[in-house]
């Protein structure tokens, strides 16, 4: 279903829901959200726009294949889950901070660095899941 209404609410909210996307993704850090659901997120604006202007335009706007962001975003969550073990001599998986916190991000440690690898394994995931389906009808 492509009506004119469709098309243009598209090109304004695909910006509007890849922000607030990564707003979920640091906001998990001390609230619910985080990864997974910005991920999803995400992947709900491209789809709501391969939708409204086909498959596509939506994936020259991505430039490259979904699929390459499932290896990324493991190789940055398996690094941020073993970095407490190479840098501070902790057990893996234990949180790791920075000293100093960014004004509108806050603290960054291990764990936003592990939400960021979710976030870029469920974008690339879901949208590889749905632009093949989306290909083969």
């Amino acid at each position: 279903m492509r009506t004119i209404i469709l098309k243009s609410a598209s090109s304004y909210l695909l910006p509007v829901l890849l922000l607030f996307s990564v707003f979920i993704l640091l906001r998990g850090h001390y609230l619910p959200g985080g990864g997974f659901v910005g991920g999803l997120v995400a992947a709900i604006a491209f789809v709501l726009d391969a939708f409204s202007n086909g498959l596509d335009k939506a994936k020259k706007i991505l430039k490259f294949h979904p699929g390459f962001l499932m290896p990324v975003g493991l190789m940055i969550a398996f690094l941020s889950g073993i970095s407490p073990m190479l840098l501070a001599d902790l057990p893996m998986m234990t949180g790791i901070w920075a000293e100093n916190p960014i004004p509108v991000i806050g603290a960054i440690g291990s764990p936003l660095f592990f939400d960021i690898g979710v976030y870029l394994v469920v974008i690339g995931s879901s949208l590889t899941i749905i632009f093949t389906i989306s290909e083969s009808v």
